[in-house]
């Protein structure tokens, strides 16, 4: 029978579960007396994973959003800002160069020409694609702030998101959640999952004998998938043939000098199964190597890990043993079943490179509060767009990831060599770097508004790895040298104005816990 949608059950906290309940309770406005219920309940035994401590600007838009003052981010969650990835060794190394590239967020676009034909070309003096459409990669490389305290809070110079404490990140929404918009959180363990004669959720058992009844349930109980998994008996699509790294080891490590100057960006480092991240937060580093166990034992990753550790945090890396987690690979074939939705990494998961789950899982939240019915017949209807749409979010993510690897020049070991065979690559980014071989990406390459990842993005990537793209049946189309070559200098002084006017990067957290931001 059709009912009303009136009360919402989110079993799981951690930053899914709390960016969810945060996007319902919103855009619902749970606060008013005649608006849906919004649930909470997690395990007070299980903690959160805790290592997803990088994000995209589609988060910082979301947090905006929802309220939270940027300030107490900042002063809650050990938070740095994030301006960039910076990919290392991901090419072969050559004599006299650099052998790194950034993916900055300062999405900058030249009003009257595309610069991006004439850098291929040769019309900058061989300096790096982002540094010759913008100057966002000069300021990291000089490890200054994307704003200054002048700035108001969510507004800055450059484009920017964030680096922060996961654990604390989701004390930070919980504490949002109930105290402004209305979400109601209970600690309890679910144990067991009753459902209907239609296969619906009808009652969740918990271990303090009490029962729990809603209108939808939202699975956010990570990799065991409690409801959509376990319960509703959704198959899981594996997809560790394509993106071929399955496990991760993990190390928090505290700076030995409280004051030294923290990289603006997260590090991506190569390594030969795999790569490391490296992200400093305002009172310690996270340190992981995401890794094939295919192609590597846990012992000699561990090995490899540290060594990276000791080689950059010294003596206080010594101590610390990494925790291994094993990170499944793939997304449910659905996502919403009768009145079970699921979001976070009982969805699916894909490596974390270009912080990639939690943009999803955020992204997964907003479409859920906006698409969710007033009344339960709709469910089926509603639930067959959310899948479809969350199906290619996926799959262009996981077309995304594996680009990084597939046209590395990198052939030192079996990992880099397996990543490039035509077996381990998908149908649709193999006919994308087809035609991109002979053409630029095009934004109608991306004609889904369900794309995670668009041009300028995927250009960063090419670019930075030096994608060869033969424009010589074209090159008589660029005509417009002189403007190019205009637009190229004046990127430059952009460029040295920005590293005069902006702060350093410790500089600026130091004045933010102390003094604030202004607030918009």
């Amino acid at each position: 029978m059709s009912k009303s949608v009136k009360n919402i059950i989110i079993v799981g906290g951690g930053t899914a579960g709390w960016l969810t309940a945060c996007h319902l309770a919103k855009y619902w406005q749970c606060h008013l007396p005649d608006s849906i219920n919004v649930t909470l309940i997690e395990s007070p035994n299980i903690p959160t994973i805790g290592v997803g401590e990088g994000t995209v600007p589609a988060v910082k838009e979301s947090l905006e959003y929802f309220g939270i003052s940027e300030t107490e981010l900042f002063k809650q969650c050990d938070a740095t800002f994030k301006q960039s990835i910076k990919f290392v060794d991901w090419m072969k190394s050559k004599p006299g160069q650099p052998n790194y590239y950034h993916h900055v967020f300062d999405y900058r676009t030249h009003k009257d020409i595309d610069l991006t034909p004439y850098w291929l070309m040769g019309a900058n003096d061989d300096k790096s694609f982002v540094d010759s459409t913008g100057f966002q990669g000069k300021v990291c490389d000089a490890h200054l702030a994307p704003k200054n305290i002048t700035n108001k809070e969510y507004e800055g110079v450059c484009g920017y998101s964030y680096h922060f404490d996961a654990a604390k990140f989701a004390l930070l929404l919980t504490n949002h959640g109930v105290n402004n918009l209305g979400v109601t959180h209970i600690k309890d363990d679910i144990t067991d999952v009753r459902l209907d004669e239609e296969g619906n959720i009808k009652t969740l058992f918990a271990t303090s004998g009490k029962s729990y009844t809603a209108d939808l349930f939202v699975d956010c109980s990570g990799f065991q998938s409690l409801l959509l998994g376990q319960a509703m008996n959704v198959s899981f699509i594996p997809k560790n043939d394509i993106l071929l790294c399955d496990k991760a080891l993990a190390m928090q490590i505290p700076y030995e000098d409280d004051q030294c100057e923290i990289p603006p960006y997260t590090i991506a480092t190569a390594k030969e199964a795999g790569w490391i991240w490296d992200i400093g937060l305002s009172s310690r580093r996270g340190i992981g190597y995401v890794f094939s166990s295919q192609h590597q034992s846990i012992e000699a990753a561990s090995n490899r890990l540290k060594e990276y550790a000791l080689s950059v945090a010294g003596e206080s890396a010594k101590a610390i043993e990494p925790r291994l987690i094993d990170m499944n690979i793939g997304y449910h074939e659905k996502f919403w079943v009768k009145n079970c939705v699921a979001i976070g990494l009982s969805q699916g998961f894909v490596e974390p490179l270009e912080a990639t789950g939690l943009m999803v899982f955020d992204g997964a939240a907003k479409m859920l509060a906006e698409l969710l019915p007033v009344n339960t017949e709709q469910f089926d209807e509603v639930a067959a767009q959310f899948n479809r749409d969350m199906q290619t979010q996926w799959d262009n993510v996981i077309d995304f990831v594996k680009l990084h690897y597939a046209i590395s020049d990198r052939d030192d070991s079996q990992f880099w060599q397996d990543n490039r065979k035509n077996q381990t690559m998908t149908k649709s980014l193999a006919n994308r770097l087809s035609r991109w071989s002979k053409r630029l990406p095009s934004e109608f390459d991306f004609a889904s508004r369900h794309e995670v990842f668009y041009t300028v993005s995927y250009q960063y990537i090419l670019h930075g790895m030096e994608y060869p793209i033969e424009l010589c049946a074209q090159e008589y189309r660029f005509t417009e040298i002189e403007t190019a070559q205009h637009e190229f200098h004046a990127v430059a002084l952009m460029a040295q104005k920005a590293l005069t006017v902006l702060p350093s990067h410790r500089a600026l957290l130091n004045k933010i816990n102390q003094y604030g931001l202004p607030i918009c």
